[in-house]
């Protein structure tokens, strides 16, 4: 009887002194869901899909458009039109696929700590979007520079540098929404068909009422997240136009993130 007693206090003794392991460095995440954001089918076909438009887009500026009009603004637009629908997919992918290819069964047991993956997808998301912006700017440049030499005009150079950080935040604007999709549907065919209903149809719809309601025509920037997002590209932006971003940025973005977030971290893995 003695034996036995001392024998299982021997083996609680040895599980008590085994080494708990140390938590995962934030570092290394990052560095893993930057990876798994390109190295799927998906992630690496929507990059080389944005590289081959970046250059289609370059080309079709120097074919299409005049001499004359040849600007900065024209080939940086060309090149950062498509970057603006193809990397929100990035972000979406970034999250929903986990659990549409079930493989967050893997990651939240690897780390189990749900909320410092979801910080590295975001961050992760960030970084890709304003690094996408600076390339599409480069890129648009050189396309400037290029095409304005063999037009043989000199190059016109009429985006400042704060309207270039405009544009970098309406861009981070659809990152972070694609991001939101992702993480409230956690499919990745819906949260594509939401992302682009919220894009493509809902301007539109947005537009169709204010052509009938005055109140919305001058309102719709407090409740429209496009709509306020659209002034980063056309105005001087004044302290009240980033109020109306800010507000329909809460409404439209923020507490979606925040209920879906919620969600997640208590959801099931499956």
């Amino acid at each position: 009887m003695s034996t036995i007693i001392t024998s299982e206090a021997r083996d609680v003794a040895t599980s008590h002194d085994r080494p708990v392991p140390s938590r995962t460095p934030f570092a290394r995440i990052l560095r893993v869901e930057l990876r798994k954001m390109f190295d799927t089918r998906s992630g690496f076909w929507l990059m080389a899909s944005v590289v081959l438009l970046s250059v289609v887009a370059t080309v079709a500026t120097l074919i299409f458009v005049d001499a004359d009009d040849l600007t900065y603004e024209h080939f940086a637009s060309a090149v950062g039109a498509p970057m603006s629908v193809i990397l929100p997919m990035i972000a979406i992918l970034a999250v929903s696929s986990e659990w549409s290819q079930r493989t967050a069964l893997t990651t939240f047991t690897l780390v189990p700590q749900r909320g410092r993956v979801l910080a590295a997808k975001a961050l992760v998301t960030v970084a890709i979007g304003a690094v996408s912006m600076v390339i599409a700017g480069v890129v648009g440049a050189v396309g400037n520079v290029v095409g304005s030499a063999i037009a043989g005009v000199d190059p016109s150079w009429n985006i400042s540098v704060s309207e270039f950080a405009g544009i970098i935040v309406a861009n981070e604007i659809g990152m972070l929404m694609g991001l939101m999709l992702g993480i409230v549907l956690r499919s990745s065919p819906g949260a594509i068909v939401a992302y682009f209903v919220y894009s493509l149809v809902l301007p539109g719809a947005s537009n169709a009422l204010a052509s009938t309601q005055q109140w919305w025509a001058d309102n719709a920037p407090w409740f429209d997240l496009n709509w306020a997002s659209m002034q980063l590209f056309e105005n001087q932006m004044t302290g009240e136009m980033w109020a109306q971003i800010g507000t329909s940025a809460l409404l439209w973005l923020v507490v979606p993130l925040a209920l879906g977030t919620r969600a997640l971290l208590r959801s099931e893995v499956k």
